[in-house]
């Protein structure tokens, strides 16, 4: 006889498996889809490649505003990202699309919209297209319960008895057997082999949707969480600069690649300043799905005390937070992460549909068992 407390958890884990079923199998999906966002978009825009020259042949950020700006003139530019020695550089500015821009000789080579077939899924996987306000909320908590259902679904995959028999039915899928079984093995078996990344995939995807679960699991690292760490930034009061801001732009690049950058340190983007008295912001160290935020004092060039550290320099906890997107995305091993990434998602997204088809199997072999058919006797 099932104990009280394994009925209750089977019968959270159909109904609230049910009730959140169609929101997982998006989320899964579309994180299958983004997981080779950056490969699918470098095979599409082989045109946005260069042929790699040395470092010292690079622009700096002011030749690259100036060209532009008389090619396109009107458009405010806001910042742009150096990609390294093989490709363009992306100018982004007041407008719908990036500039792409040849960073050898400043010539523009392409423009591509901001909202692209990948940027449409992503929002589809952060809010179901609702809506930071409204979709936000809602795949948090359906996150939270596929949380759930991956505890309860081992619960009720551990076996009762650890025999030879039992051992095959939990590890192995009968292959052969009738569909009914087969799904079920697929269920079972596949869930419980994607069980680790699975819930690494939703704790991680929590952080980003909870800043109460953030702060539970940069506390359960070991962290000490300091009130207003994180979230919006009161705007600092600094010593403006004299100097032009393209001049100040092409400091800081400078100074970035030379000084500061640790990896990649050609993988560089740089804020053009608005306003004289405001810090400036610049993005370095970027690998694996890491990357560390820099805001310089304008009058000075020094780092601002809300800079981020290196990977390196920073403490388990912190290390743990801003690597919390990497282990989120399947980046932090590169390809071989990715593909057991994809392979998990596409899985978590076959979770509701063959726990569905397990339930309506039953229910109707039930249905089958209260209404036996009638006979008429002649």
């Amino acid at each position: 006889m099932k104990s009280k407390l394994s009925k209750i958890n089977a019968w959270l884990h159909l109904w609230l498996g049910i009730g959140s079923g169609i929101i997982v199998f998006i989320i899964s999906i579309t994180g299958c889809i983004l997981v080779f966002e950056h490969e699918v978009k470098d095979l599409m825009n082989a045109n946005l490649n260069v042929v790699a020259q040395h470092e010292d042949k690079l622009l700096p950020p002011s030749v690259i505003h100036q060209a532009v700006t008389k090619a396109i003139p009107g458009k405010e530019i806001h910042s742009m990202w150096y990609h390294g020695l093989e490709k363009t550089i992306a100018v982004s500015m007041n407008s719908d699309s990036t500039v792409f821009v040849n960073p050898y000789t400043a010539e523009i080579v392409a423009f591509k919209d901001h909202e692209d077939f990948f940027h449409e899924v992503d929002e589809l996987h952060r809010n179901l297209m609702l809506g930071r306000k409204i979709g936000k909320p809602i795949v948090g908590w359906s996150t939270f319960i596929f949380f759930f259902l991956l505890i309860s679904g081992l619960i009720l995959w551990w076996p009762k008895r650890w025999n030879k028999s039992n051992r095959h039915k939990s590890f192995k899928i009968k292959w052969k057997a009738k569909f009914k079984r087969v799904n079920y093995d697929l269920h079972n078996v596949l869930g419980f082999y994607t069980l680790l990344i699975a819930l690494l995939m939703a704790i991680t995807g929590l952080v980003m949707s909870f800043s109460w679960f953030s702060r539970t699991v940069y506390w359960a690292t070991g962290g000490e969480y300091k009130e207003g760490g994180r979230g919006r930034q009161p705007k600092m009061v600094v010593a403006p600069s004299t100097d032009p801001a393209l001049v100040i732009a092409d400091n800081i690049w400078y100074k970035v690649r030379n000084e500061i950058a640790k990896h990649n340190k050609n993988d560089v983007i740089v804020s053009i300043p608005e306003a004289p008295d405001e810090l400036i912001y610049a993005c370095t160290d970027m690998f694996s799905g890491f990357w560390r935020d820099l805001y310089f004092e304008p009058a000075t060039l020094e780092l601002s005390a809300r800079s981020g550290k290196s990977l390196e320099d920073l403490s388990f906890p912190d290390q743990v937070r801003k690597l919390n997107y990497s282990l989120h995305v399947g980046a932090s091993l590169g390809l071989t992460s990715k593909i057991i990434y994809f392979i998990c998602s596409l899985v978590c997204a076959s979770l509701p549909i063959t726990g569905f088809y397990i339930w309506w199997g039953k229910k109707k072999k039930t249905k089958k068992k209260n209404n036996p058919s009638i006979q008429a006797v002649i």
